[in-house]
């Protein structure tokens, strides 16, 4: 992929994160693995998610930053350990069902969100699992972290944070100050790993930091402009696009 085209994909994936609190990750991997390796995709952006994120964190105040670590400490502290084990069995998937499972996990996110198929036994796993309870974090928190630390698509986290009732701007803060946290393990661990193929790609990976910052940037101050249902519709729809393309590239589908 061009290096403009890698650049533009990271500035809407940030503008995306910026008005819906999340997002980034999703969008940018589920585009880059769509052209290249997926598990270099995922490695690709881990120091953007990183960077975006950092930036989003400051938006909390110092009171809201101490009061949201205290309250989700534990499923932040299960997501690191579950996203070191994640980031190991990337190492070993092979291209295509790894991007069979990207797509089938995205998708999933977007059917959950609009609840337009009914699970059985989805309420009640609901009811028992995301609730603020020190142990329901942890299972949480260490499924979501295995999941993000391989794919980069971090759905049953944000899920439960959504499922906290906060406002929307203190959600996209929580939001931030979890993915800055397991960001900032996996870029170490990446390295630890040998996850990078080449310095190459870990430099760009540094320089496309700009570019997502950048469309944070823009998409905050476009934040109380979009409506939610606008804010909603548009970030589901590019998901279920992107998805449905990765499905079709993973199966072999002209």
């Amino acid at each position: 992929m061009p290096l403009l085209a890698v650049a533009v994909v990271v500035f809407v994936a940030g503008a995306v994160n910026g008005i819906a609190g999340f997002g980034f990750a999703l969008v940018s991997t589920l585009v880059l693995a769509t052209t290249i390796d997926p598990a270099t995709a995922v490695v690709f952006v881990i120091v953007p998610i990183l960077a975006v994120n950092l930036r989003l964190a400051g938006e909390l105040s110092g009171t809201e930053f101490s009061t949201c670590l205290r309250r989700f400490g534990p499923l932040v502290g299960a997501a690191l350990v579950g996203t070191l084990s994640g980031m190991v069995v990337l190492d070993i998937l092979p291209e295509r069902p790894l991007r069979v499972l990207l797509g089938l996990v995205s998708l999933a996110f977007v059917v959950s969100v609009q609840e337009v198929v009914s699970v059985p036994g989805e309420q009640r796993a609901r009811a028992g699992c995301f609730v603020e309870h020190p142990v329901a974090m942890a299972g949480v928190g260490g499924v979501g972290g295995a999941l993000f630390g391989g794919t980069n698509v971090g759905v049953q986290l944000v899920a439960y944070v959504r499922s906290c009732d906060l406002s929307h701007d203190l959600f996209v803060g929580v939001v931030a100050l979890l993915f800055l946290s397991l960001n900032g393990l996996r870029v170490a661990a990446a390295g630890a790993l040998g996850l990078y193929p080449d310095l190459t790609v870990a430099a760009l990976s540094v320089a496309a930091a700009v570019p997502a910052v950048a469309g944070v940037a823009v998409g905050s101050r476009l934040r109380d402009i979009v409506s939610p249902r606008v804010r909603r519709g548009a970030v589901l729809g590019l998901l279920t696009l992107i998805s449905v393309q990765l499905l079709r590239t993973g199966l072999g589908v002209p």
